[in-house]
């Protein structure tokens, strides 16, 4: 673990990013963080989100924020801007992923009668595919054996789900973080060993280990370390500062790295 950039993150052309508390912190989005992704646009840098975050936040982000393309709800669709507006793109059907979205919403909403104080996410009317659970986003964070224990319970249902900073995300279906940009940046023309070479991921938390395992340049912004004895696969650097502060700080590293200050 450090928060140095060597020579081979000069290849970079791709950064992958989570979002919350990645390139937000404490619930607000620091300038900085704005500021960065302009700069990686300006060095004709690639961003992309890749997030857990709802529908309704990422036509939000691939609007407004200066990013080239935004994977939401964990994998389930790609929204990209282009010259004739945004587009949504899913390998699935979305009216079977809504009524997959109901019934599992159903039974999450079973398994929360025994936790009376615990709640669906106030964005999940906004959501395509997934069915979120607020763990510490409005509410104070709720204690980990809980969270896990409630996500044992969503997969005893035959359903997909991950813990984040802030939401345990459910799902039904075969798409993953992983899964999508794989397929994003295939689509995009990069081969195997481009994509291992020029892409790189940023994260802060447990559902972020399939991109770590994925990408050999990778990047843990420093609230990383809040989870690091649980983490199965560990990012390659954490940098000093949290949230979208560290997004930042390893822009400003990875500029650097490529022009040669």
């Amino acid at each position: 673990m450090g928060n140095a950039l060597s020579k081979e993150w000069k290849s970079v052309e791709y950064v992958l990013t989570d979002v919350d508390d990645t390139l937000t912190w404490h619930g607000k989005l620091p300038p900085e963080t704005l500021l960065a992704l302009a700069k990686l646009q300006q060095h004709d840098i690639q961003v992309i989100a890749v997030t857990g975050a709802c529908a309704g936040w990422c036509d939000h982000i691939a609007q407004l924020w200066p990013v080239n393309a935004v994977l939401g709800e964990n994998g389930a669709f790609i929204m990209e801007k282009g010259a004739s507006g945004l587009t949504l793109k899913s390998g699935v059907d979305l009216a079977f992923m809504r009524q997959q979205q109901e019934k599992l919403k159903a039974s999450v909403e079973s398994i929360l009668e025994h936790y009376p104080d615990v709640d669906l996410t106030l964005d999940q009317a906004y959501r395509l595919c997934e069915v979120a659970i607020d763990i510490g986003q409005n509410r104070a964070p709720l204690a980990s054996d809980v969270v896990q224990a409630i996500v044992n319970q969503i997969h005893e249902l035959g359903a997909h789900a991950t813990a984040s900073s802030i939401h345990i995300n459910a799902w039904y279906g075969e798409h993953s973080k992983k899964q999508t940009s794989l397929g994003y940046l295939a689509e995009k023309g990069l081969s195997e060993q481009q994509i291992l070479a020029q892409c790189c991921y940023v994260g802060d938390s447990l559902n972020d280990q399939q991109m770590f395992e994925t990408l050999p340049l990778t990047i843990g912004v420093k609230n990383i370390e809040n989870y690091w004895q649980q983490l199965q696969h560990k990012p390659s650097l954490v940098m000093t500062q949290p949230g979208g502060y560290g997004f930042a700080e390893f822009v400003d590293q990875l500029i650097a790295l490529k022009h040669g200050e």
